[in-house]
C-alpha cells in the first residue's frame, strides 16, 4: 500500500490536520512538534487528541512523521543551544506518547567548527540521555544535503550514530530525496547502487520513512532547495522510480515541496497514479 502525505500546519490542532489530509487524499502527514524558528509548543488538547485517534483508526492513517524545531542543534559548540536541545527533544517525547506509535525526526545538526566527530559523539550523548525502552516513539535522523558543518550527509555519519546509540530499536532514518541527492548520491542515474549503498552501510532495516521532494540543484550541489516534483533537477521520472523501488516500498512518504494544500493534492493524485501498487 502507499501511504503519503504532507507536511501540516499544527495551529488548528491534530483533529484539523487529519480532516486536511484526508481532503488532499492523504494518509499520512507531517507536523512541526512546536514553533519551527523558535521553540514554543502549543499545551496538548486530549480532546482534541482523542477525536483524531479516532479518525486516524476510522480511516486507517499510516505511521505520522513529527518534526523537530530546525532551532534544534544537539551538537552546536555553544552549550545554551545544546541545553535547549535537550529540552525540547526532551519534552517533545512526551508530548509524542499523546499519540503513541509514529516517528520524530530530527535534523542531526552542525558541529560548527568542532568537527564530524565530535559532532557525532554530542548527538549520540543527547539520545542515550533521552532514549528510554519505554517510549512509544521512533526517533529518526534525517539524511542531509551536507551543506557547511551539517552532520549527516554522508550514510556513514548516520550509521555511527546509531552505533553509538544504546536502545537501538527507538532509533532509525528518514530518506530524504532532494537531500540525499544534494549530498551526491546519484539517485536519479543509480537509484539501485544508492539503495544498496544505504543498505550496506547503515541497513534497510533503520529506514522508516521518506520525504519525497525534487531538488532546485544538481547532484553534489551540497545547497539544500526544495522543488516541487517534476520541477527539478531530480525530476518526474526518478522520483517515481523512488515510490516504487521494491526496496523503498511500505513507509510512510512525506511531501515537503514548496506547495499549499492544493499543490500537495496535486502531487499525491500525480503519484498515486504512478504508484505501481
Amino acid at each position: 500500500m502507499f501511504n503519503i502525505g504532507c507536511h501540516l500546519s499544527s495551529v488548528k490542532g491534530f483533529e484539523h490536520m487529519g480532516k486536511e489530509a484526508l481532503k488532499i487524499g492523504a494518509d499520512t502527514f507531517q507536523f512541526f512538534t512546536r514553533n519551527p524558528r523558535g521553540g514554543r509548543a502549543k499545551d496538548i488538547d486530549e480532546n482534541d487528541v482523542k477525536r483524531f485517534l479516532e479518525l486516524a483508526a476510522e480511516h486507517n492513517f499510516a505511521r505520522l512523521v513529527a518534526h523537530a524545531p530546525y532551532t534544534l542543534n544537539p551538537c552546536s559548540a555553544t552549550e545554551k543551544v545544546r541545553a535547549f536541545a535537550y529540552t525540547a527533544m526532551s519534552d517533545d517525547m512526551q508530548r509524542m506518547e499523546h499519540i503513541p506509535g509514529n516517528y520524530y525526526n530530527f535534523h542531526p545538526g552542525s558541529h560548527v567548527g568542532q568537527g564530524v566527530e565530535k559532532g557525532i559523539e554530542l548527538i549520540t550523548q543527547l539520545l542515550n540521555e533521552i532514549i528510554t525502552p519505554h517510549q512509544n516513539t521512533v526517533i529518526l535522523l534525517e539524511t542531509m544535503a551536507g551543506k557547511g558543518s551539517e552532520i549527516g550527509g554522508k550514510f556513514e555519519e548516520l550509521r555511527a550514530i546509531i552505533d553509538g546509540v544504546k536502545i537501538k530499536e527507538k532509533i532509525g532514518v528518514c530518506f530524504d530525496t532532494c537531500h540525499v541527492s544534494d549530498a551526491g548520491y546519484d539517485i536519479i542515474n543509480n537509484l539501485d547502487g544508492v539503495v544498496e549503498e544505504f543498505d550496506n552501510i547503515i541497513g534497510l532495516d533503520k529506514l522508516h520513512a521518506l520525504h519525497i521532494n525534487d531538488s532546485l540543484n544538481p547532484v553534489g550541489a551540497h545547497k539544500d532547495r526544495h522543488a516541487k516534483i517534476g520541477e527539478g533537477c531530480i525530476g518526474y521520472d526518478a522520483i517515481v522510480r523512488v515510490i516504487n523501488h521494491p526496496k523503498l516500498k511500505g513507509r510512510p512518504c512525506i511531501l515537503e515541496t514548496p506547495n499549499e494544500l492544493d499543490g500537495y493534492e496535486r502531487e499525491i493524485r500525480m503519484l498515486k497514479k504512478a504508484y505501481d501498487g
